[in-house]
């Protein structure tokens, strides 16, 4: 009978599993082919594999794309990235980035699933599955290189259905590792322990709080700093507050909090779930993110799109399942009068309907949005850059165009052209798209850089369709 029952438990989570390995095929096929089209930038994948590089080679995570002898650790606190290093030493490429974020990605849908199934039955709770999986929050991160939030996102998933399983020290143990993926979410560790407090649990609420809080506050004030060039945390200044007065700082934060731009990304965010996520303590824990994010000068913080809201989504539908579970269980108290059951089973089908609904079109939107024939469609120009790439030796530095860098990176020390917040270009190779964009300077100082270069320093080895090979005389 043993057997029978555990192989009947193994059956019965395979529909979850499934779901995960399509949604990392989904994901996989997504960003590998947006990098071998060369939509991929080197900020910030080029980035992220520098350091998962150094890590790999046994060395501290310097980016020569950030500047010369750059520590990430100066910029982020997320020494969690060496957990990939192993993977990166046998398949060292971006790609190796791009598909461990896909895998991450996809097996965080596994415990939500797994909640909504439980708590919720099986047809609904695959329903909130497959919208957790093709939620824009995630599919935004899958389209935009890779971070290292996408470690966080599983991490957050296990957290927050233990919250909802009341299974409180399996919730922190899945929240404490948090603090080793980014600096700001320590403030997340710190809100589960509010919640934890919240729910009665208020020693190991606290002790989750002061975890959370001192982390944050050693980060910022002593880590960071330490490895940053000018000691310094250079993040802080995305808040745009130096000078201004206490009174004044209050006010800019207020009317930043006010923005109509953070309310319809609140909107955009709960809207999956038929705005019913909000219903739920649970969502607390996207507080911080939240605030630091409205309350910050950056105007693509606040905005939907990139990677910020992949941290955000495993909160939510877990809001969204806690919600209607607590719903359910409210047409049974005993001090409730109960409502005749035709009522209670047309209320329930309506609201399942409606998430369903919501869960629905934001998929089809955002798979919409990301089938659009510029993330298939393969550039002629792709294979010049290719074969020019080609023409320099591995193991030498090259300057290169921020979609060409990511190209480089796993086998040459690669900076950025043009020069970028004072980090000047003094590579042996140099590597440019003439089809200059707007970043990181105007396109015409780019022309000008690159011209003044060539005069001065470089000689032109190749040129083709509007790419140019030059190399240090």
């Amino acid at each position: 009978m043993t057997t029978v029952l555990q192989v009947r438990a193994r059956v019965s989570r395979w529909p979850e599993r499934w779901l995960a390995v399509l949604l990392f095929a989904f994901y996989g096929a997504m960003s590998v082919n947006r990098h071998l089209m060369m939509q991929t930038t080197g900020y910030d994948l080029g980035i992220f594999e520098q350091a998962v590089r150094a890590y790999a080679e046994g060395r501290a995570p310097v980016s020569p794309l950030r500047g010369p002898g750059f520590s990430l650790l100066g910029d982020h606190f997320h020494p969690a990235l060496a957990v990939l290093a192993p993977v990166y030493r046998l398949f060292p490429d971006a790609v190796t980035l791009l598909v461990a974020q896909s895998a991450l990605l996809a097996v965080s849908a596994v415990p939500l699933t797994r909640l909504a199934v439980r708590r919720l039955g099986a047809p609904f709770g695959y329903v909130v599955g497959f919208g957790y999986g093709l939620s824009w929050g995630l599919l935004s991160a899958v389209d935009f290189d890779f971070h290292e939030v996408s470690l966080a996102v599983p991490l957050l998933a296990f957290a927050a259905v233990a919250l909802v399983e009341r299974r409180w020290g399996h919730a922190v143990a899945w929240a404490l590792p948090l603090v080793f993926v980014k600096e700001d979410l320590c403030l997340t560790v710190a809100a589960v322990g509010g919640y934890l407090f919240l729910q009665g649990q208020r020693r190991m609420g606290l002790a989750v709080v002061g975890v959370g809080l001192g982390a944050f506050a050693l980060i910022v004030g002593v880590v960071i700093p330490a490895f940053a060039p000018d000691g310094s945390y250079g993040q802080g200044h995305n808040l745009g507050l130096s000078g201004v007065g206490p009174l004044d700082a209050c006010l800019l934060v207020l009317d930043r909090l006010a923005s109509p731009v953070n309310l319809l990304t609140l909107l955009a965010l709960l809207a999956p779930t038929a705005l019913l996520a909000a219903f739920s303590p649970i969502a607390l824990l996207a507080a911080p993110t939240l605030l630091w994010r409205f309350t910050s000068a950056n105007p693509f913080h606040a905005a939907t799109g990139f990677h910020y809201d992949a941290v955000l989504m495993p909160i939510v539908f877990a809001a969204l399942i806690h919600a209607l579970q607590a719903h359910s269980r409210a047409d049974h108290l005993p001090t409730t009068p109960r409502p005749p059951l035709r009522d209670r089973v047309c209320w329930h089908t309506g609201l399942r309907r409606l998430v369903v609904a919501a869960a629905v079109v934001m998929a089809a939107f955002s798979v919409t949005t990301i089938l659009d024939d510029r993330h298939w469609r393969a550039d002629d120009r792709v294979h010049t850059a290719r074969a020019l790439i080609a023409l320099i030796p591995e193991g030498t530095t090259v300057a290169a165009s921020n979609h060409l860098a990511p190209q480089l990176t796993a086998t040459h020390t690669v900076q950025l052209f043009p020069t970028y917040q004072g980090n000047p270009v003094d590579a042996e190779w140099l590597l440019v798209d003439t089809d200059f964009g707007e970043w990181p300077s105007p396109a015409d100082d780019q022309a000008r850089e690159l011209a003044t270069l060539e005069w001065t320093a470089y000689t032109r080895v190749r040129e083709a369709d509007g790419y140019v090979l030059l190399h240090r005389r």
